[in-house]
């Protein structure tokens, strides 16, 4: 699964870079606020963690085409298990983590065009779950699917490097739980912000 997914993401980027143009290569990482809504409902947040790889294709001064593949720590905070052997609850934070890769468009704007907003869907594929001692992945659907964008600003710090910061998330619009019998189930969908801070080198 994951040379697969390595090989989704620079299959895209080297086709990308095949024509003319600028391409951008880098890394970031950055931290995470994540929950999940449920119908109109939704949990308290867990503070995470994200590091990802990017690569941008510029068509033109402003417009761009970027694939990232990112590791994404999700979830909720404030979640509930029960002991089986006492019967106690237990308050926990549920840890959903993911490998998504995105494919976004990315528009630069302002005079310098250093400003930067992207958008496009992503796909993430379940690493594990877990709420304390307790493994559920086989309670989860493998995907999910949804809409990831950012904003951010580029800091020249030579020729060919930028170190950049960004501020955004992805919100997902699949079920990741598989419980969807009964009249009392809801779709489970991840919502996640995110600060990331990285480094871009031009090609």
């Amino acid at each position: 699964m994951k040379k697969i997914i390595f090989a989704l993401f620079f299959v895209s980027a080297i086709s990308f870079a095949q024509d003319s143009g600028e391409f951008e290569f880098g890394a970031s990482l950055g931290v995470n606020f994540a929950n999940v809504s449920a119908g109109e409902e939704s949990t308290d947040s867990k503070t995470g963690f994200n590091a990802g790889i990017q690569g941008e294709y510029y068509f033109s001064e402003t417009w761009g085409l970027k694939s990232e593949l990112r590791y994404n720590q999700k979830g909720w905070g404030n979640g509930f298990i029960m002991d089986e052997e006492t019967g106690d609850i237990k308050t926990v934070d549920v840890d959903l983590n993911y490998v998504t890769l995105a494919v976004m468009a990315n528009w630069h704007f302002g005079s310098t065009k250093r400003w930067y907003l992207n958008f496009g869907p992503y796909v993430g594929f379940l690493m594990s779950a877990e709420a304390g001692e307790i493994d559920f992945k086989e309670a989860m659907n493998t995907t999910d699917f949804g809409l990831s964008y950012a904003i951010g600003h580029k800091f020249p710090v030579g020729d060919s490097t930028k170190i950049f910061i960004e501020a955004g998330g992805q919100s997902g619009f699949s079920n990741i739980s598989k419980e969807t019998d009964g009249a009392d189930s809801v779709n489970v969908k991840t919502v996640t912000g995110m600060l990331n801070v990285g480094v871009l080198f031009a090609l």
